[in-house]
């Protein structure tokens, strides 16, 4: 494996800590899981969104922080492999959703000060399916906050992300993952492992089944 820093990212219920998970037990790589549910303000914001967006966006992002730092500083990148199931820059992502303008700029000014003190992912694989599969996997794994998340939230994520990736740098591989069970089909995941194994240039890529 060519890349030692890999993130897996997606819209909500798109299974991106599921295949973070395959890809670390099968490369024997360091996991890095989001731990949401830790966050108080969680349940609050699917109640009150407007009431408690920037707290639950200021918790998210202290504690992601927290832990990539802490997590990258014990590490040696040249002979770790380590896989996440998130991108820090999806802070600033959910703020852009979910905060009003003059929260989102004060909010962003800190974003600034703390995301380049972290090391970058050498390669983002981000899993685009579409809002129906996604409710369908929200409603499978049954948190109740997440029950009523209505798909116009839903396309304004998908439509955020995809516009954060045209317009950055990073070296991406897109996998459409409409048709895709790389959890109960060895076939799929085996193609996500061969994908895995190219060289690409900085830049958006696409996979497709």
């Amino acid at each position: 494996m060519q890349y030692k820093f890999i993130t897996i990212e997606g819209n909500i219920g798109a299974g991106k800590t599921t295949l973070a998970t395959m890809l670390s037990e099968h490369y024997k790589a360091r996991l890095i899981l989001e731990e949401f549910a830790d966050n108080p303000f969680l349940p609050l914001f699917y109640e009150r969104p407007q009431q408690y967006a920037f707290p639950l966006e200021l918790f998210f992002m202290a504690e992601r922080y927290k832990q990539l730092k802490e997590v990258l500083q014990s590490l040696d990148l040249f002979s770790n492999l380590i896989i996440s199931d998130y991108l820090f820059i999806k802070s600033l992502l959910f703020a852009r959703i979910n905060l009003p303008p003059e929260e989102y700029s004060l909010y962003q000014k800190l974003f600034d000060i703390i995301n380049p003190q972290l090391v970058q992912p050498e390669l983002l694989v981000y899993l685009n399916a579409p809002v129906s599969k996604l409710q369908e996997n929200i409603r499978h794994r049954n948190r109740p906050y997440e029950q009523q998340i209505p798909d116009e939230y839903l396309l304004n994520v998908h439509d955020t992300y995809m516009q954060y990736i045209k317009q950055h740098p990073v070296r991406t591989l897109v996998i459409d993952t409409t048709r895709v069970d790389f959890l109960h089909n060895p076939d799929d995941f085996k193609k996500i492992l061969d994908a895995l194994e190219q060289t690409y240039e900085p830049g958006v890529h696409y996979l497709k089944f």
